[in-house]
């Protein structure tokens, strides 16, 4: 056996180790002492490796190309990818020197879009769901609302593994994280070596002094651990735990103890100390193992470890993965102290307390403290010192000496009780805060509950081992344990188990112990002794096998040699390379060619290459991958090993590399497959002639690699070549007895190249190999692929020709077909042969597989393929969609993210886009996504996983417009002025009513101007026009006096316009950039006309407060536009927009960014900047809307900043906060936002005390808010309790309290003679909250509390709005009672109002004031109910209603009188009409409804001419455009909700309780009134082109329920849709797209879709416009295109047509209006162009011109490529190498559109047919027209004799002739065509049939007959059907023509 000769190239050049050796030199050890030498010794521990020598380590990932290595010395460390320096890192600062560094993994907690890496400063990443309410039947939030929790909670931290650097150093650890982050932690022993562990972490041991151990055994103690590990930055170090058995996790189970009971009860058992790690085994490609091997020095012990990873139970410390903070300063002061400690007093621990001990650094993160006092000595004597793991907010560590001792607790242990340890300080306390707001704020446990008791259990292992193997070592290996070398190898499946081997070299011995780890079916792991081996040093090296690790082995005496399939040894040789001619005496690389020695040492082994060290110290670098690079080689191997034993593929795999080494492992094409077919030849005994070839250089060239290329180039091939070298004929041997399963395993591979285009050219060098192996056992399989691959042999095999004996009867005469077997199972369902794969070959021959290569599937192709058949051709399942269903889905899942379809043969693959056209057609609801895509239905995948904003383009332009233009481009000048809008620069560019939606509006809302209508009416930056009153004045002193007047009401009017702007532009900006928000100006200025003047009011003429109220509402509308999801928005941002002074504009500002929830990222800090202030309007804005932004969580943090400005909820309610009562409004406000639905009894407690609050009750300076601050209270507690009103005591309690702050019966209850309260001021605001508590509850008897009085006499005794404000409340609580229809309102209001109003309509007769204004007031009421029932449903029945009350109380509000009584009327008249007002904007929310704009508009107009009468208010400036905005809130985009929170919020933002002016907060909080975003609900449905990204027209059909009813609508989106609670399903039904069905009741996933994004994907059918461009379908393909006969009759039968008669000639054109697919255009221009110069470019242009059609017709982009590959089928030449197999492929084609798509695939049979992919004539129209090729040969005397040879038996001769060429290839094409039996089968059909002949004619019935022609007929259809049954068979079997002409040429013989 020769070894294999490799080349040693020169030394290794490292990057790393160049720069560490540049760096300058360290002070010698020469100029230091002895003593100062033995105290370095001292402190660093015995068996520490501080040398300043370039050490490196390397980790495997898996993957060559990211592996890295990292290098350092004593002061440096250097990482390298590939050679390359990428990071550096120095030491010099610490004063400390490197003791060890490696590379490994660390889980690292990883917030997704977290808004701030600080939680402890975050109060959004401080949110604690616990405190949030557990739903119980009916949810309090819409379901938008909910998904956004859900999907908050989902986007909580998760663990992820990073790769990670770990650096130690004496007293200090760095981590440093690949992904930028870094760490540093403090060390309390000094690190000897680290090793990375799996699946992350690391594994470090500590320095352990002899004189420790002798310490202990002096004492009797245990020695402390030695092995510790490390999994995270936050996580301590943790002691490795001994268990006594490891079970090994499996795909059911995980991974646990044996003996987990007794570890969970008694302390933690550590690893003996005196266990020295050796090495360490990370799970990598190398191996799947988790290995330590350790020596025990003193007993001379070599032992092996198993370990696992068990993730610890019940940690005292939940880790809050939110706080990494980088780590930027290296100052030693600001080291995170993460691991400290001292030890007993008792005992000497030199690697466990030096000075540096002393110095240990604070804990506390952010603040750097002065070194900790020194610890007095009677903390020594306490029994055991709390360990800083008990602390809260702490990790298990090692942070106190009773913390280690516990490791080893139960010997050193002692009984005792625990007390806590003052002695420092780890985490901040309150005493830290500097002020009192902070301490309320941040709060926190008191120092005596800080102290938890101590957990006796064991302590929090992580990592636990296993002793599996004890092995006794030498003395001399003993103490050179540290030289001892470790390897894992061999990794694979045996075909038993999965076992892994382990190679552990003693140097000094000389040897090398082999174990093998094997891992059982109880989940353990055995390990075993094999050999041992003369060796002196090893490696895992990558060598043979791609894809596992063998074994280096260096021998004694300087030979190497490879352990490779197990054991075996192959020997190795190296040589130097050649000497260059020219040496460069100065490159690094120049070698010299002379000798170093024998091989003494392996340095840096990575993958496939070794450093191999020589006696003289010469280093040279040799690359040992020797596996082949030919796949096709690699998978004969994987093949061979799977199918023969190790006797067999061993001597095959090292005579390839003996042959390939002589080729100098050359990976030129052919050659390592030239030296398999060698190695096999030789092993089998397979003998072959030599070839002749001539001696010229032109005959040696038709043996090259090119010479094959000049057969299929249609160019090459027309030049001379030299003639071809015959393959060699075989030669005849004695089989060898393994050539069986060979030719079966070959065999099987041959048909998965040929089942696999790209694969194809392999086949054609296979198949001789194939050929020379079936000759000698089964000659008839070589006639298989002789008739596939005409080249595959010189001579036609015959049977005849091979000995009798040399065949072997265990195989089949035919071979297995796999065409043919797919065939039959998708034909018959019941077809029951099955496709032979290497289990039956093995099982068959009795084979014991080698497994060489482990469970490699190199079949996997066809194993896939043969599954995917089996599922479409399922007989158990009747409907061929259900069967394509399965069968698409199970390609996804076997190859996620592969076309599987796309390497198939067009036959094959046909099936297969069959039944994926059925599910594109009618995709399920709940597939995943890919299989959407791979059916390619990407609208349905996007509509899941695209999240679009939906309607800003950015400036670029859509798809659309690039490919096809719709309008002609800018001008400069355009450009220009449009950039300087953009910029600000052009007057009124920043009007704050931009929408920036036009694609979106433009089909919302059509052509008219509706929005640039509300634009200008909401616009408040802008100058407005005002006409002056038709009056003339004299007096110029009148006359401005008259303007100014104007000046004031104009302000009002604008004060007004942000609350409807706010709607309007709701949620229009989806992304902020880093400058800073521009809020647009309020515009103060008007022009009057006539006489057309500008004028500007006075200063100080408007009051500062109207001014400061206005810019705050103005804020909030700025800070509305940007979206709830809008990126950018975090607290930095937030702080950069903080102006230097506190301005009312930044408050709302505050208040608007709360709403939409971005407060949530504010940081502590900046909250407290904005608050200490005391500015009250920003108090305002914050409170409200931190409470917003968590709204129903009942957030601590949020209640205690709550809590500092609502003196109710302080322990003593009487401490002077100097905080105004608006201030505090907003703050009670806040709670019940918090709290809102909660039923938190404490927070509704004190609001419920807070409406009746005593210092309330007589008005004065300083309460002036009192009425606002009631209001605020009550609507708190509704919000709290909202409906979760009961029967139970507390609740009836409640019911009293708030029946006598609405009644007040104070006296009789209370016992007092004087009220307590204000009951106007009480009553109005307990109703609301009654009706709040009991919401929908249906409670007539609470709704009898809110009576309506019916007497004259009791409506004098109580205010007209009372009467409202009980109306509303008694509809809350009666909610589904309320029905929009007269009689509802009618039964609302009490019968003797109706009869009276009745009676007046009839005689006329005057009716008391009281009833009138009662009237004036239900009847709104009544309208605010059945708006908020119906809020944006936009039902028709409430529309009509309430517009006919608006239509009404306008013709009231608008008349005119002088009388006293009547502007009293007038003005409740107009009230309620602000109130009707803003109810049908509710109903209608969203939708813009031009009838109801054009009344709005009427009112706005109105109100604007009667603002200048006394008594106008200013309430009805913000009912009216609070309408507008409503009405188109958020440009049409969103809507109202319907839901609990949503009617709460929508009662407080549109509470009917209408300020005076603007200024005016007494009657009700003005913040409040934007509140309304807390109802909103992104509800309109969009649909988008998924190809072209634009928005689209599209008929959608609405299934909804309500309660036991379910409704169908046909709505056009865009369009607002039902309440997501209430909607069923969603149906795109239109030939215009692609069907569509979203079915929200039956999957979640289409629900969770839809609350994400609103926005439908659909794939526009390509036949057809869309519905912008053709709205009424005559512009369609079907229209202009004509009829489409001709172009199906091009298909079938291609032939010379003038494209330019067609209706679609002009293809560049005709295709771009309809399709904007980049394959139909470039198609159409580099095949459809008419500009063809030959008859065959003509007919090929023709084709693609109707084959083009044809798939735009039918929207069949994928069937394009198969009419090419027709059109090349019909056309290719006969002579070409691949033209059998295509016609093979051609007829599976041809006869499974023929005789199997109608049965099983198109549908018919559940009556819902449709046509194929392919139409069965354009199939049988390539196959007739290569049929007519082969007429021409059937009649050819030649072929005919050589035909009846075949017939015959007999053996054919090469023939060539003159016209057919070489008759072989013809007579393959024949046979292949016809279906014919192999020549074997022949014989023996015409032996049988003479003597059937002979013994049935002239015989008498029924043995015989007379009749000569019917017995021939008869015998002839028994040849057919078993000649048919015995060959190849597709669906047409031997054709009947081929059976004549055989059985002419038995006649002629």
């Amino acid at each position: 056996m020769s070894p294999i000769v490799l080349t040693e190239h020169g030394p290794p050049i490292s990057a790393a180790y160049k720069f560490l050796s540049s760096l300058p030199a360290e002070n010698s050890d020469a100029s230091e002492t002895p003593l100062l030498k033995a105290i370095k010794t001292f402190l660093r521990g015995t068996d520490a490796d501080c040398s300043s020598s370039i050490k490196n380590a390397r980790f495997f990932t898996g993957d060559q190309s990211k592996d890295h290595e990292l290098s350092w010395n004593s002061k440096h460390a250097v990482l390298t990818y590939g050679g390359v320096i990428m990071k550096r890192w120095c030491f010099d600062h610490e004063g400390e020197a490197i003791q060890w560094a490696c590379l490994g993994e660390i889980e690292q907690a990883v917030v997704p879009h977290a808004k701030s890496s600080h939680s402890a400063a975050n109060y959004a990443m401080a949110e604690d769901f616990s405190t949030a309410p557990v739903q119980t039947g009916r949810n309090t939030f819409g379901p938008f609302h909910r998904a956004n929790v859900e999907q908050a909670k989902k986007d909580e931290s998760f663990l992820e593994v990073v790769p990670c650097v770990f650096v130690f150093l004496r007293s200090i650890g760095k981590m440093y994280l690949l992904n930028g982050m870094d760490y540093t932690f403090s060390l309390p022993f000094i690190v000897r070596k680290a090793w990375p562990v799996s699946p992350h972490g690391i594994i470090m041991q500590r320095v352990l002094e002899p004189a420790e151990v002798v310490e202990a055994e002096e004492s009797g103690e245990e020695v402390l651990p030695t092995m510790f590990t490390l999994t995270s930055p936050f996580s301590e170090a943790a002691a490795v735990g001994h268990t006594a058995g490891i079970l090994y996790a499996d795909r059911e189970k995980p991974a646990m103890l044996k003996d987990e009971e007794e570890h969970s009860k008694n302390p933690l058992r550590s690893i003996p100390p005196t266990q020295m790690i050796v090495w360490v085994s990370h799970c990598s490609a190398i191996a799947d193992a988790r290995v330590v091997v350790t020596v025990d020095v003193r007993n001379k012990l070599l032992s092996i470890w198993h370990y696992v990873y068990i993730k610890p139970k019940g940690l005292a410390f939940s880790q809050n993965p939110t706080e990494p903070t980088k780590t930027t300063e290296r100052a030693k002061g600001k080291h995170r102290q993460s691991m400290s400690g001292v030890a007993p007093a008792s005992r000497r621990t030199s690697a466990l307390f030096d000075a540096d001990r002393q110095r240990a650094h604070p804990m506390s993160p952010g603040r750097t403290l002065p070194d900790p006092p020194t610890i007095p000595p009677e903390f020594f004597d306490l029994p055991d010192a709390l360990p800083l793991a008990a602390l809260p907010g702490m990790p298990p560590s090692l942070s106190t000496t009773a913390t280690m001792a516990s490791l080893v607790a139960g010997s050193s242990q002692k009984k005792g009780t625990t007390q806590p340890s003052r002695g420092r300080r780890n985490s901040l306390n309150r005493n830290d805060l500097t002020s009192p707001l902070d301490r309320m704020v941040l709060g926190g446990r008191s120092e005596d509950s800080a102290f938890l008791p101590v957990d006796h259990g064991r302590m929090k292992a992580a990592y636990w081992m296993e002793c599996s193997f004890t092995h006794q070592i030498s003395e001399e290996d003993a103490e050179a344990w540290m030289d001892i070398s470790v390897s894992l190898f061999d990794d694979r499946f045996d075909g038993k188990h999965q076992r892994c081997l382990i190679s552990v070299c003693l140097p000094s011995s000389k040897s090398a112990r082999l174990f093998s780890f094997t891992k059982q079916e109880n989940r353990t792991l055995q390990t075993l002794f094999l050999t041992e081996t003369p060796a002196f040093a090893i490696a895992a090296i990558r060598a043979t096998r791609a894809n596992i690790w063998d074994l280096l082995v260096l021998k004694p005496h300087g030979g190497l040699s490879l352990f490779t399939h197990g054991t075996q040894e192959l020997s190795v040789e190296l040589q130097s390379p050649s000497k260059p001619d020219k040496v460069d005496p100065d490159a690094d690389m120049s070698i010299e060619v002379q000798t170093h020695g024998r091989v003494t040492k392996l340095e840096d082994v990575f993958w496939g290459t070794s450093t191999i060290v020589h006696e003289d110290g010469w280093k040279g670098r040799v690359t040992f991958d020797l596996f082949p690079q030919d796949k096709i080689v690699t998978e004969c191997f994987q093949l061979l090993a799977l199918t023969l034993s190790t006797d067999v593929t061993f001597p095959l795999h090292r005579l390839f590399l003996e042959k390939w080494s002589r080729h100098s492992w050359s990976t030129a094409k052919g050659i390592e497959f030239q030296c398999f077919q060698e190695a096999l030849f030789q092993v089998f005994g397979l003998g072959i002639e030599e070839s002749v070839v001539g001696d010229d250089s032109w005959s040696n060239l038709a043996c090259t690699v090119s010479h094959s290329r000049f057969f299929d180039d249609p160019v090459l091939r027309l030049f001379h070549r030299p003639p071809n070298i015959s393959i060699p004929r075989p030669l005849q041997t004695p089989p060898h007895p393994l050539l069986a399963p060979l030719l079966y395993g070959l065999h099987a591979h041959a048909e998965h190249l040929r089942l696999l285009v790209p694969r194809q050219q392999d086949l054609l060098k296979f198949a001789p190999v194939l050929c020379r192996v079936a000759v000698a056992v089964r000659p008839e399989w070589a006639d298989y692929w002789k008739r596939l691959v005409p080249d595959a042999m010189s001579v036609w095999p015959s049977s005849m020709a091979c000995p009798p004996e040399y065949l072997d009867d265990r195989l089949p005469v035919w071979p297995p077909d796999l065409s043919a077997i797919l065939y039959g199972r998708v034909s018959t369902p019941d077809w029951k042969v099955p496709w032979h794969d290497v289990q039956y070959i093995v099982s068959r021959f009795g084979i014991s597989p080698s497994f060489e290569y482990g469970v490699v599937d190199p079949l996997r192709e066809v194993h896939q393929l043969s599954s995917l058949y089996n599922t479409l051709s399922d007989g158990k399942i009747p409907q061929s969609h259900k069967r394509a269903e399965n069968a698409v889905l199970e390609m996804v899942t076997q190859s996620p993210g592969r076309n599987v379809i796309a390497n198939l043969p067009l036959g094959v693959a046909a099936p297969l886009r069959e039944a994926a056209r059925s599910c594109q057609l009618a995709p399920p609801g709940n597939w995943p996504l890919e299989a959407y895509r791979a059916i390619g239905r990407n609208d349905l995948a996007a509509s899941a996983t695209q999240n679009p904003d939906v309607l800003v383009s950015r400036g670029y332009k859509t798809r659309k417009d690039f490919i096809n233009p719709s309008k002609r481009r800018e001008e400069i000048s355009e450009i220009i002025t449009e950039a300087r809008g953009l910029a600000g620069e052009v007057e009124g560019s920043m009007s704050g009513v931009d929408l920036n939606l036009k694609e979106f509006t433009d089909i919302r809302f059509g052509l008219d101007r509706r929005l640039e209508e509300v634009a200008r009416m909401l616009c408040s930056s802008a100058v407005p026009t005002i006409k002056g009153l038709d009056r003339e004045l004299t007096n110029e002193h009148d006359q401005a006096k008259e303007y100014q007047s104007h000046a004031l009401r104009v302000a009002e009017r604008t004060f007004a316009l942000p609350y409807g702007r706010a709607m309007f532009t709701f949620g229009s900006v989806p992304v902020v950039n880093r400058e800073a928000f521009s809020i647009p100006k309020i515009e103060y200025s008007f022009r009057i006309v006539p006489p057309n003047i500008l004028l500007t009011p006075e200063t100080g003429k408007i009051s500062p407060e109207s001014m400061a109220w206005g810019e705050f509402h103005n804020g909030v509308a700025a800070a509305l536009r940007i979206g709830a999801h809008a990126a950018g928005v975090e607290s930095s941002w937030i702080a950069f927009n903080k102006p230097g002074e506190l301005s009312p504009e930044h408050a709302g500002f505050l208040l608007g960014l709360g709403l939409t929830g971005h407060l949530k990222a504010l940081m502590t800090w900046h909250t407290f900047s904005y608050l200490t202030p005391k500015h009250d309007l920003t108090s305002i804005g914050l409170l409200l809307g931190m409470a917003a932004a968590n709204v129903g969580t009942g957030n601590q943090h949020i209640t205690k900043l709550l809590a500092v400005h609502t003196p109710a909820l302080l322990p003593t309610q009487d401490v002077d906060l100097n905080i105004s009562l608006i201030t505090q409004a907003a703050g009670v406000a806040g709670v019940g936002l918090l709290y809102l639905g909660t039923k938190n009894r404490r927070m509704a407690e004190v609001c419920l005390s807070q409406i009746s609050r005593k210092d309330l009750v007589q008005p004065d300076l300083s309460n002036e808010h009192r009425e606002a601050y009631t209001y605020a209270s009550a609507l708190a507690f509704g919000m709290i309790m909202l409906g979760k009103g009961t029967i139970i005591p507390v609740d009836l309690d409640v019911i009293k309290r708030i029946s006598i702050l609405i009644h007040g019966n104070a006296n009789a209850t209370l016992g007092r003679e004087t009220r307590s309260f204000d009951i106007n001021l009480t009553s109005p605001a307990a109703s609301i909250a009654l009706g709040l508590m009991y919401l929908r509850s249906g409670r007539q008897d609470v709704a009898d509390i809110l009576s309506i009085p019916e007497t004259v006499l009791e409506l004098h005794a109580i205010q007209p709005m009372f009467l409202l404000i009980r109306t509303i409340a008694r509809s809350l609580i009666m909610w589904d009672a309320i029905s929009p229809a007269h009689d509802w309102i009618a039964s609302q209001i009490p019968v003797a109002i109706r009869e009276a109003l009745a009676s007046r309509q009839k005689t006329g007769n005057p009716i008391d004031d009281a009833m009138d204004l009662a009237y004036y007031n239900i009847v709104p009421a009544c309208c605010f109910a059945i708006g908020l029932k119906y809020a944006g449903t936009a039902r028709q029945e409430a529309y009509q209603l309430i517009v006919h009350q608006f239509d009404l109380f306008s013709r009231m509000a608008y008349a005119t009188g002088p009388a006293f009584d009547h502007k009293i009327k007038r003005s409740a008249v107009r009230d309620g009409l602000n109130l009707i007002a803003i109810s049908l904007s509710m109903v209608m929310a969203g939708t813009g409804e031009i009838t109801c704009l054009r009344r709005l508009r009427y009112a706005y107009g109105m109100s604007q001419q009667m603002m200048y009468l006394h008594g106008f208010k200013y309430g009805v400036h913000v009912s009216m455009h609070i309408a507008l905005g409503l009405l188109f809130l958020g440009g049409g985009r969103y809507t109202l909700g319907t839901s609990d929170a949503a009617i709460a919020t929508m009662v407080m933002a549109f509470f009917p309780r209408f300020h005076h002016v603007s200024s005016d907060n007494r009657s009700y909080l003005q913040a409040l009134r934007h509140m309304w975003v807390l109802a909103v609900e992104p509800r309109c449905l969009i649909a988008r082109d998924v190809d072209t990204n634009e928005v689209v027209y599209l008929p959608i059909k609405i299934t909804m329920q309500e309660g036991k009813v379910t409704e169908q609508t046909q709505l056009i989106s865009p369009t607002l849709i039902p309440d997501m609670d209430r909607l069923m399903s969603i149906r795109v039904d239109t030939p215009r797209y692609w069907p569509f069905y979203l079915d929200t009741s039956a999957h979640p996933r289409h629900k969770e879709a839809l609350l994400k994004s609103q926005t439908l994907y659909v794939k526009r059918r390509t036949a057809f416009l869309s519905y912008t461009e053709d709205p009424r379908g005559s512009r369609s393909l079907f229209v202009r295109s004509g009829s489409s006969a001709g172009d199906a009759a091009t298909l079938d039968f291609p032939q010379l047509t003038d494209t330019k008669t067609h209706p679609a000639g002009d293809l560049g054109e005709f295709i771009t209006s309809f399709s904007n697919n980049i394959l139909f255009l470039s198609f159409a221009d580099h095949f459809s162009r008419p500009e063809g110069l030959t008859d065959e470019e003509i007919i090929f242009q023709t084709y693609s011109h109707a084959a083009l059609l044809d798939s735009i017709l039918q929207d069949k982009p994928q069937i394009l490529q198969s009419h090419l590959t027709l059109y090349k089928y019909r056309n290719m030449s006969p002579q070409s190498r691949y033209f059998h197999l295509r016609l093979q492929d051609l007829r599976f084609a041809a006869d499974f559109y023929a005789k199997v798509y109608d049965r099983r695939f198109s549908g018919r049979s559940e009556n819902n047919p449709r046509p194929p992919l392919l139409r069965d004539t354009t199939v049988q129209g390539a196959l007739h027209a290569l049929d007519r090729t082969l007429d021409t040969i059937r009649d050819v005397p030649s072929f005919k004799t050589y035909l009846g040879r075949y017939a015959s038996g007999e053996a054919l001769p090469t023939t060539l002739d003159p016209k057919l060429g070489d008759l072989a290839t013809a007579l393959a094409w024949y046979l292949l065509r016809n279906g014919v039996p192999v020549s074997t089968l022949l014989v023996v059909l015409r032996q049988l049939a003479r003597d059937a002949h002979s013994q049935c004619l002239g015989h008498p019935p029924p043995e015989g007959t007379s009749n000569a022609q019917a017995l021939d007929l008869g015998i002839k259809e028994v040849l057919h059907a078993t000649g048919t049954r015995m060959t190849t068979t597709l669906g047409s079997g031997w054709s009947v023509r081929s059976l004549d002409e055989i059985i002419e040429s038995w006649n002629h013989i």
